[in-house]
This record gives C-alpha cells, structure tokens and sequence, in this order.
C-alpha cells in the first residue's frame, strides 16, 4: 500500500468523525482539499519545488492520529516554564494539533483581540473565520496542503481589529507528545485588520522520544498600514519531521517581519508564499538554520510583487556540520505592472565538514523595466586565514570556530524586532554550537 492510500481510505472509513469533532467553517472545503489530495499525492523529488526533499516517503510509516480528539495527559502551563529574561509574553499552547484551552495566561488582551482553538473561535465567530479560512491555502496547488486542509480538526486564531496595537508579544508553543509514533496536523489563521499592531513567537517543541510527524498550514492576512512580527523558532528533535506551509498577504503600505529559525530538528520543509497586493508593502523574509548529524533543513520562497512600489529583504543563513543536508530555492516575482520594485535576496552557507551539503537555488523573474532587485547566494567554509589570525592570539581552535560561526549567524539575529527575544537567542545560539542541548531555562519540556 503507498503512502497515499492508507491515508485515503482511512479519510473515506473516519470522515464522519472529523467532521463531528471540528467546526462547520474548517469542514465545508475537507471534501474539496481531500478530492485534491487524491488527484496530487504527497509530493515527490520530480517536482521542482519539492526536489530537494522526499515529502511522500515521511508519510509511509503507519502514525497514529487522534482524530477522536481524546484528551492528552499533560498540563502544558506546569511543564513548560519559559523563563526569557525581560521578556513578558501572553503564553499559550497546542498540544500536537489542539488549542490547550483547560488554563489559560492571566494577562488581557486588549479590547476586540481574539486568540484562540479556531474551532471553538469558528463557532462563535462564523462569519469571520469564514471569510478567511482557505483563501490563501489553495489545495489545489499543493499535496500537503490539501491533506492538511482535509484532516486538519483545530488550529490557533489571531485575530487584531483595526488600529488596535497588541504591546504584549504572543507566544505559541507547539509541544508534540505521544507514546506511539504521532501524526498532528495543525492550522494557523492569523488577520490584522487595517492599522493593527501584533507580535508573535512560535515555539516547536518534543516532549517524547517517538516519530513525530506535523504539517502545519499557516494563512496570514495584513490590512494597510498593519505591523505584523511573526518569529517561528524549532527545537524539537532528531526524530521529527516538520512541514510546514505559510501564505501571507500584505495591502498597501504593510510591514511584515518573517523570522524562522531551526536550532535543531530532524527534517524541515518550510514553505513561505508571499504576496505584496497593495502598494507600499515591505516584506523582510529572514531565515537560520544550525544542522549537525544527518539533519535536514529545506526553505522554499516566493515572493511576489503584483504591485508597484514594494519592497522585499530576503536573507537566509546555514551552518552545516556533520553529514547534514540544507537547501535554499528562493524566487522573487515582479510582475509587468510592478513598477519602482525594490528587492534584495541573500542567501550565505557554511560547510563545516566536506559531508555536509548545500543546495542553494536563487531565483528572479522581472517583467518590469524600471525595478531594483539583486540576489545572491554562496557556499563555502570557514576562513582559515580568520582561524589563524585568532589562534595566533591565544584562542583555541575549537573556540575560534564557534567564533566564527556565531558572527556568521549574528546578521539573522539582529533583524529581530524584540530586544529580549534577540538576547535569548544569541544565547541559544551559543549553546548550540558548542553541542549542548537547546533548553529553555527552566523549561521541564526540554531537561
């Protein structure tokens, strides 16, 4: 049996029950996104955009899913204690695909903010999660999408009215637990109406020592004038896979700040889709990852300019080591009537052992004459010449490397927006070049 047919006909033998334990907005396209999903399958290497990752062979394994919706044993507000100093954040929790809703943070937010299960936020605000739910998750253009789309039962809300500025930054913590190997499928609705202001952390986590596998679907909508930081950091482990696919919309005259970080993983497949519809729209799409063993680390981006007068800054980092595998495809779109376009992509990788592997494609297509873009992309080691000027001067070696390779990440996390977030991660970061383990001080998750 392939991959796609058990998930099939496990679809056809239990869709009464997915149904019965979601929300009449996130059921109505289940039967359209499964109907796709049988026309694509889960995407393979001969598709361009899925050549350096093997998504179908991830789904072979028999997982199980908790479609019955049975409750986990864990309070996630007593195992998990983040503790990033200066940093106070409105906290919240899914565990593997459901909004923990059982306790909820003390803190407010302010007056017409709703976050929360977008099934039970579904219910009690139809029409405004209909209004966005799949609008920009086409299921007919990808296989994992339109699988997430049809098994998909919950997910997190944000939504910010218009003009109201969210001061206290949003943290997500995702926390994967099972003790079997595990499917979760989890959906993320984010709406800034216009003039709004919010910031948000998303944290991955593992609790237990089996496969995991998580899709993740993500739709955020960005009003004019809106300001939106949206910061994604994993430190799960060696034994999961992620994929995850964002669709982002931005109006005139929007600033988004994407910044997704991998500290450590199994394989990732990150797919962010960008599109600047009004004029004046910035986009800053940055991106890290710190791989060692036989980790994976994949990022695809599109950027598309459908208007004059955008701009867009792409940077993305890799530091390699052991037989480690990244891959960077990145293409940013102008399009005949974007005009006065301005776009710069970066993409920089270090090797540190001649196993590790890069595969690094950028990407521009300009049907517009008067624009400013350049993008670039290089692979290489670190500079002996820098290594010797530092141990010439008393620095160990294996300290001049960390040196180095921090440095080299250090522009990624400089474009952070939250000054305690920026700390900390200089401090993980550390950490996890010198091999410890990556814990949130104080976090029982991660001991």
């Amino acid at each position: 049996m392939n991959a796609e047919q058990q998930y099939i006909d496990l679809f056809s033998q239990t869709e009464a029950m997915i149904c019965q334990h979601s929300t009449e907005v996130m059921n109505t396209p289940r039967a359209t996104a499964f109907a796709d999903f049988e026309r694509f399958g889960f995407p393979t290497r001969k598709q361009e955009k899925y050549k350096y990752t093997d998504v179908s062979k991830f789904f072979e394994p028999d997982y199980g899913l908790n479609l019955n919706r049975l409750d986990i044993p864990v309070n996630p507000y007593e195992v998990f204690k983040c503790d990033v100093p200066n940093m106070s954040t409105s906290l919240y929790f899914v565990v593997n695909d459901a909004f923990y809703n059982k306790s909820l943070p003390a803190a407010h937010l302010p007056e017409g903010v709703i976050f929360g299960s977008l099934k039970e936020m579904a219910e009690k605000h139809p029409e405004l999660v209909k209004k966005y739910y799949g609008k920009l998750a086409d299921t007919s253009k990808d296989g994992v999408t339109a699988f997430n789309t049809a098994f998909a039962q919950d997910g997190v809300l944000l939504y910010v009215p218009k003009n109201v500025i969210v001061e206290r930054p949003i943290q997500l913590v995702n926390i994967l637990r099972g003790d079997v190997n595990f499917l979760v499928n989890r959906r993320v609705l984010i709406v800034l109406e216009d003039g709004a202001q919010a910031r948000m952390l998303v944290c991955d986590h593992a609790m237990d020592a089996v496969n995991f596998l998580a899709t993740q679907v993500i739709e955020v909508f960005v009003g004019e004038n809106a300001v939106f930081d949206l910061y994604e950091l994993e430190e799960t482990h060696t034994s999961t896979v992620r994929i995850s696919n964002m669709y982002v919309k931005q109006e005139a005259n929007s600033n988004v700040l994407l910044n997704g970080m991998t500290l450590h993983n199994g394989t990732s497949r990150n797919t962010t889709e960008v599109l600047l519809a009004g004029e004046g729209a910035e986009i800053n799409l940055c991106g890290m990852a710190i791989a060692d063993k036989n980790q994976h680390v994949d990022n695809n981006t599109v950027i598309d300019h459908a208007v004059p007068n955008c701009t867009s800054n792409e940077l993305f980092k890799y530091v390699l080591d052991d037989q480690s595998v990244g891959a960077f495809a990145g293409l940013v779109l102008v399009r005949p009537d974007a005009q006065h376009t301005s776009s710069q992509q970066t993409n920089r990788n270090l090797c540190a052992t001649r196993e590790a592997r890069m595969y690094t494609q950028p990407q521009l297509e300009i049907y517009a004459d008067d624009v400013k873009c350049s993008h670039g992309a290089t692979v290489g080691q670190l500079d002996e010449n820098a290594l010797f000027y530092m141990r010439q001067r008393g620095i160990p070696a294996r300290e001049a490397r960390l040196l180095l390779m921090f440095a080299f990440v250090n522009e990624v996390i400089d474009t952070i927006r939250l000054d305690a977030l920026k700390d900390r991660l200089h401090l993980l970061v550390e950490k996890r070049f010198r091999g410890e383990l990556n814990k949130c001080q104080g976090c029982a998750i991660c001991k």
